[in-house]
């Protein structure tokens, strides 16, 4: 488990700090050290010292300019990221575009090589480096015909995380790690903003483009971050503009003239301290800076690694939605249940490997229930929303945690979405469905011989689209989700109905959608205690509130990667679940099991993911 810090900055960002403010104002060149001249692309470092990047290799220098340490390559494309004293920094080798990481001590004048990325295969035009809320260091590779890539680094492992589609003939990029924000500079149109998380299938933003369409003369250059906002040289490299950026809206200020004297596309912006540091065809320049524009960041909440992954659905697209867990005797044999949107129903074990596969259509919610009484014997079952006939599915499970189709009921919903099932103190099973139209019915399972039945108990609706629901047996509650409203509960009793309360709305702590549903009951707790956990769809995070009035909220996660196992995070949860019995190992405390949107490291088809609850406790300061 690792905690979010983004108030930690780039080297882009970090000088700028203590002089927050708003628009660069013209002002005459200052000088920039003489031994910086000769070089393509710079750095400050903390204590005074620089980094710089010509044809010769990679140069450390101190403050009084005395060369300390180099790296004898023909290179391209510096960045670096700065942790107090700790500075990273990575380049392309011109000659095989590979890019190579370099730990950099300005104390000791050392630059140590650390283990390369492997050769792209493709050109690569441009690189920049994103630090994330896991204090992960990732590396963006862009390439003249739009191919790119998104890597992360831990140690010596270098993992490719996804394929993008960006512009083409972009020559720079940076990454505001504050915002999560990839900016990237097309040479002949402008510049674009983009998601720099991985999780999710992200959005791209229009920052500045070239005249006619915007501000621009002859398209984008060289940029470089500032605090809630970027710098830009435009194509011709004769005009510097800066753009704010609040809430979804970039603002240009007004333009500097400034003499580089560059051909198009070799312009170089960096950071120094108060100052903009730019390249033009005598070397650098230095131009004051005044900003008082707020950095933007991200509330920090805490990000769980996941112990292990379901194998990929085998389908692509948007298939995986909600998950089930089913208890053996032996805790070892656990199964979990996950519905494919586009194929059935998969069974897996606590590895994540599927065990077993009923193709029976488009299936949406599952839920299970265990050891209910039927006529003096107990049944183990699952019930399952089915998209192409309406109709409600229900499948017995046998010691062996194997599924087999018991019985098909229509409901005569028009879009049937979601479900979840209640166990009654009386004994039996119910099911809850709900349609897209907000439409819920609650139904009575019964079995006599060998056939199931479903009789319709009572109707009621919520006035939009709901989907995840979960009921709390032990105090006959139901808790449902209205994806744009809120979490609402209500009596689980049928004989006792009672007006829809809500629990929590959508706000500060969640993000709509509202999806998934899960009870997390104490082990041996009284029926007062538990945590109610929702997938907050927008934000791709997971609520955790006491299941019992008032309902306080006890925090927020997000699941994030766990590298060395090759796992990558979760987002954009349709459905989870959770349990507390213990599973052995990681699952002491018990296991929760979330839908994950986005498969990542590297790009696959959707699946589920494992989530330690003694992580997510751990993390909360949960009793």
């Amino acid at each position: 488990m690792m905690i979010s810090n983004n108030m930690k900055k780039t080297v882009l960002c970090s000088a700028l700090l203590a002089c927050l403010g708003g628009i660069a104002q013209a002002a005459p060149a200052t000088a920039v050290p003489a031994f910086t001249q000769e070089a393509e692309e710079l750095a400050r470092l903390p204590g005074g010292g620089w980094l710089t990047l010509d044809k010769h290799g990679l140069h450390l220098f101190n403050a009084v300019g005395q060369e300390q340490d180099r790296i004898a390559v023909r290179a391209k494309q510096l960045d670096t990221r700065i942790d107090g004293g700790k500075v990273l920094a990575v380049f392309l080798e011109a000659d095989t575009q590979r890019p190579l990481p370099v730990s950099v001590d300005a104390q000791a004048g050392k630059l140590v090589k650390l283990a390369p990325f492997p050769v792209p295969t493709f050109s690569v035009e441009a690189s920049c480096l994103y630090r994330d809320a896991q204090q992960l260091d990732h590396l963006f590779l862009i390439g003249k015909d739009g191919q790119a890539e998104q890597w992360v680094m831990q140690g010596e492992q270098r993992s490719l995380v996804r394929k993008l589609a960006l512009p083409p003939h972009a020559k720079h990029c940076r990454v505001d790690d504050g915002a999560r924000r990839l900016l990237v500079s097309e040479s002949n149109m402008g510049v674009w903003a983009y998601e720099a998380d991985s999780e999710g299938m992200g959005k791209r933003e229009v920052v500045a483009l070239r005249k006619p369409y915007g501000q621009l003369d002859g398209g984008a250059g060289a940029l470089a971050v500032l605090p809630g906002g970027v710098a830009v040289l435009d194509g011709k490299a004769d005009k510097l503009h800066l753009y704010t950026h609040q809430g979804d809206t970039w603002t240009a200020q007004p333009a500097q003239a400034v003499a580089l004297n560059v051909r198009k596309g070799d312009s170089q912006l960096a950071l120094d301290k108060d100052a903009l540091l730019l390249r033009g065809k005598n070397g650098w320049q230095a131009r004051p800076l005044k900003w008082v524009v707020q950095a933007e960041t991200s509330p920090a909440v805490a990000i769980i690694a996941p112990q292990a992954q379901t194998e990929p659905m085998a389908r692509q697209g948007d298939a995986a939605d909600d998950p089930a867990i089913w208890l053996s005797s032996n805790p070892a044999d656990a199964r979990i249940l996950g519905t494919n949107k586009k194929q059935g129903l998969l069974v897996y074990d606590l590895q994540g490997k599927q065990t077993q596969l009923l193709e029976v259509g488009r299936l949406n919610n599952v839920d299970v229930r265990q050891n209910i009484p039927f006529n003096g014997s107990k049944v183990d079952l699952a019930v399952a929303t089915q998209r192409d006939d309406n109709s409600m599915m229900l499948f017995t499970i046998n010691a062996n945690g194997e599924l087999a189709e018991a019985g098909r009921f229509p409901t005569g919903l028009k879009s049937i979405y979601g479900m979840c099932l209640y166990q009654p103190a009386s004994g039996g099973v119910e099911a809850f469905i709900n349609d897209k139209d907000g439409t819920f019915q609650q139904y009575s399972i019964g079995l006599e011989g060998n056939k199931f039945s479903a009789t319709l108990l009572r109707s009621f609706k919520v006035a939009t689209q709901p989907e995840g629901c979960v009921a709390d047996d032990a105090n006959a509650r139901l808790f449902l989700g209205e994806e744009t409203r809120g979490i609402w509960t209500t009596s689980a009793d049928a004989a006792k109905p009672d007006a829809l309360a809500m629990v929590l709305p959508v706000g500060p702590h969640l993000t709509a959608d509202v999806e998934g549903m899960a009870i997390y009951r104490k082990p041996g707790g009284a029926p007062d205690t538990g945590y109610l956990i929702v997938s907050s769809q927008g934000d791709s995070s997971y609520v955790v509130l006491d299941a019992q009035a008032p309902y306080k909220v006890r925090g927020r996660f997000k699941v994030g990667f766990n590298l060395p196992a090759g796992i990558d995070g979760t987002s954009e949860t349709d459905g989870l679940d959770v349990t507390s019995a213990n599973l052995g190992g990681a699952y002491a405390q018990g296991m929760l099991v979330i839908q994950d949107g986005y498969k990542r490291l590297p790009d696959g088809p959707q699946n589920f993911k494992y989530v330690s609850w003694g992580d997510v406790a751990k993390a909360l300061k949960l009793d």
